[in-house]
């Protein structure tokens, strides 16, 4: 597995979405109390410092 993104629910949790290496499958685990904080922000800022997303295309989602 290894982690590709993050989303946030309705109620404000935040779930890191995986990707299983081995089938394809993604799947949604809610974040642990003792997980590295920094590493989770790095993760949710990620799709920000893809060169190959246009800044106006993130901005209007």
């Amino acid at each position: 597995m290894t982690a590709l993104s993050l989303s946030v629910r309705q109620d404000g949790e935040w779930m890191l979405i995986h990707l299983c290496l081995t089938c394809g499958e993604l799947s949604a685990n809610r974040i642990a109390g003792d997980d590295n904080a920094l590493a989770l922000i790095r993760l949710a800022l990620r799709p920000l410092a893809d060169a190959g997303i246009p800044a106006r295309v993130m901005l209007a989602l």
